[in-house]
């Protein structure tokens, strides 16, 4: 009796023990992939940028959208795409969609309208390239270059894969995270590492993905 309970202990500890260091390897493993996508990279043409969404204030873009729009004009101004698919919709209704203030600031900045096409339905990442994934194929769009902050572009990276799409990632070269503080910064790539690994995780338990999506929807503020 005494050694089936010494083993039943032994095992649990050991399970335990098991179990802490899967979690942080995966964990791990997420800071890595965060910091290798977040790395500039030589980019190839593509059929359309795609702008993934964040906060509109008003008619106007946040400084954190700001930066992805400028840099999704830039790659399509030095030729690299012939299209720019602004995603995002509206957290209030009565608001302008973020995809549609983004196409206005372009717009000023002399982008053919006939060259963006909108998406405007989606509230997060995922829905962002779901949406962006119907909408390429009813514009015979194969291939796509997407464009975020540069810790962002990890879990996008990931949610595209699985959404079939081909595309390649573009950091944006400037972002506001990079002018905050280093505890700040760390604090960000914590949570973003953090929310992969849900993402991942979501691949076997469908409800730790949908914690990963409601914990972004904060960051869209920005």
């Amino acid at each position: 009796m005494n050694a089936h309970k010494h083993s039943f202990w032994y095992y649990l500890r050991r399970g335990v023990y098991i179990s802490i260091l899967a979690a942080l390897l995966l964990q791990a493993w997420a800071l890595y992939q965060v910091w290798y996508y977040a790395q500039p990279r030589t980019l190839q043409p593509a059929d359309a940028v795609v702008v993934l969404g964040a906060a509109a204030w008003g008619k106007n873009p946040s400084p954190v959208f700001k930066e992805r729009i400028n840099y999704g004009l830039s790659l399509y101004q030095q030729g690299l795409a012939p299209k720019i698919i602004f995603t995002g919709g509206t957290p209030v209704e009565g608001y302008p969609t973020e995809a549609a203030v983004a196409a206005r600031y372009a717009g000023k900045r002399g982008m053919k309208q006939a060259d963006m096409l909108l998406e405007t339905q989606s509230r997060d990442t995922y829905e962002n390239l779901l949406n962006t994934r119907a909408l390429a194929a009813q514009n015979d769009i194969d291939s796509l270059i997407v464009v975020s902050d540069p810790h962002h572009l990890a879990r996008a990276h990931y949610i595209a894969e699985d959404l079939d799409l081909k595309v390649q990632t573009a950091p944006t070269p400037t972002s506001r995270y990079n002018n905050s503080g280093r505890s700040k910064q760390a604090k960000l790539w914590l949570q973003e590492s953090m929310l992969l690994v849900l993402y991942q995780l979501g691949r076997l338990f469908p409800d730790s993905r949908d914690v990963a999506r409601t914990q972004l929807l904060p960051y869209r503020n920005l």
